[in-house]
């Protein structure tokens, strides 16, 4: 069941330090450091549909953030050296092709997922693998990217970028084998996250199937993503709907409706959701544990 929730946050204030990071890819703290594709599909669910949706391969991916983030201090292997010099020629011919609108942050995590399905097999143990490299890889590629500023040289971009391609690649092995003995009990937990946000108001966030955790911060999670990533969250709108109907809109229609079926939740459906100002800011990654 798709989800209106709450109205939007006017954070503009903040806007500067999601401004760096660019039209970079998301792992962005207030989505819960999870790897978010520019295509990817996203929307807001909410009661027994949703519900349905929790399953440990909808966790998968937000479990590798958390897990990569945990095995971080384990995981602080140096770069070497000659991977930063023959990197730097690739991206310079990259970024000069047109400054302005080079990625560091995509051009980092696209260099680095490529080696992943090589790495990677088939199976669960391969999924999870694979989820554990890009996990890896959008660690690495977001702290040294978002640091640098839209305006900064290819020269300053691609440091920034092949110093994070560099360092996941050094501690891949590292950390796909300290994520490995954490799933099982990650997405347990997670999964009755996902469960839980299902049942309040503001509902549970997927992309591409994967569950988003925004740590009850939806409303900063989905302003990132469209800021960032220019992505429109269906079942999202800046308006507020329960059981006695709904407030509010912004850019579009919202309709609600209650279904005797959820009454147990109190909870209403969305059936249109769209929105139009943004309102950016930065909100801190609340974990479930």
């Amino acid at each position: 069941m798709q989800r209106i929730i709450g109205s939007i946050l006017p954070a503009l204030a903040l806007f500067a330090p999601l401004a760096w990071s660019g039209a970079a890819q998301a792992g962005i703290g207030a989505c819960g450091d999870i790897h978010v594709e520019a295509e990817a599909q996203c929307q807001v669910e909410g009661g027994i549909e949703c519900e349905a949706h929790c399953t440990p391969v909808s966790v998968q991916a937000q479990c590798a953030a958390e897990l990569q983030v945990d095995c971080g201090g384990m995981c602080n292997l140096t770069a070497d050296v000659d991977c930063n010099a023959d990197c730097s020629a690739n991206c310079m011919g990259s970024c000069e092709v047109d400054p302005g609108q080079f990625d560091c942050r995509g051009e980092c995590v696209a260099d680095c997922r490529g080696g992943c399905e090589g790495r990677c097999g088939a199976g669960d143990s391969g999924s999870e693998c694979f989820a554990s490299c890009e996990a890896n890889c959008e660690g690495h590629c977001s702290a040294r990217c978002d640091v640098i500023a839209p305006s900064a040289d290819c020269s300053g971009k691609c440091e920034a970028s092949c110093s994070g391609r560099c360092e996941a690649e050094a501690n891949l092995d590292c950390q796909i084998d300290c994520q490995a003995s954490g799933y099982a009990s990650c997405k347990v937990d997670l999964e009755g996250g996902c469960k839980a946000n299902c049942d309040v108001e503001q509902g549970a966030l997927f992309c591409d199937g994967q569950w988003v955790d925004h740590g009850g911060n939806l409303d900063e999670c989905v302003d990132s993503l469209r800021a960032v990533l220019d992505i429109t969250v269906e079942g999202y709108a800046e308006g507020e709907c329960h059981a006695g109907g709904c407030s509010g809109s912004a850019g579009g229609s919202i309709s609600c409706a209650v279904d005797p079926q959820q009454s147990d939740y109190g909870r209403t459906a969305a059936l249109l959701g769209a929105f139009g100002v943004i309102a950016v800011g930065f909100a801190s990654r609340r974990r479930r544990r």
